[in-house]
């Protein structure tokens, strides 16, 4: 089996992802403070269409040399805005009809596995600082909290990696009710 060369991979240009149809997924950051993880978030996104990344708190803003390294470009491809209160975000995000998911574990939380959007359902999901989470009230006012289910001795996963899971599963799940 042949790997492709970069040049077989049919990667769509800067202009073309803009114009492209994206995944009715908004990403919102809560206070992340790796520079490495907003990068790879970044990529993750892109990889995936996401509409929007919401960079809330003290989540650092491209550009940055950090965050580049990890995006590899994606800074310029995914739409991206800056609010100083996460819980302003998802009340807007309330109000243009999307489902708000804290990516948390918590009580009455649902496994990400359970979790199917509804057909035409715009979806965002709101992923934590490295040690806090999610905030409280953050928390508090999210329609959903949905979990990744976990069996070894670490209760977390790294945010970038976490995020990429959930953004990959969304996306097949929303494709599928697309067609």
């Amino acid at each position: 089996m042949r790997k492709l060369l970069n040049e077989e991979l049919d990667r769509l240009t800067t202009e073309g992802f803009k114009e492209s149809d994206k995944t009715p997924l908004v990403i919102v950051l809560d206070n992340v403070r790796s520079l490495n993880n907003i990068g790879s978030i970044f990529r993750s996104a892109d990889a995936y269409r996401v509409e929007k990344i919401y960079l809330c708190g003290i989540t650092a803003q491209p550009p940055h040399k950090d965050i580049r390294k990890t995006a590899l470009g994606a800074t310029e491809t995914i739409n991206w805005e800056y609010a100083e209160h996460t819980i302003d975000v998802v009340n807007k995000l309330h109000i243009q009809g999307y489902t708000t998911c804290a990516i948390e574990q918590a009580e009455r939380s649902q496994n990400l596995y359970n979790f199917t959007p509804g057909k035409g359902q715009k979806v965002a999901i709101v992923l934590g600082n490295e040690v806090k989470g999610v905030q409280q009230e953050v928390v508090d006012s999210c329609k959903e909290v949905i979990e990744l289910d976990q069996f070894g001795t670490k209760h977390s996963l790294n945010i970038s990696v976490c995020a990429g899971i959930v953004i990959y599963d969304l996306f097949n799940k929303i494709s599928l009710l697309r067609g």
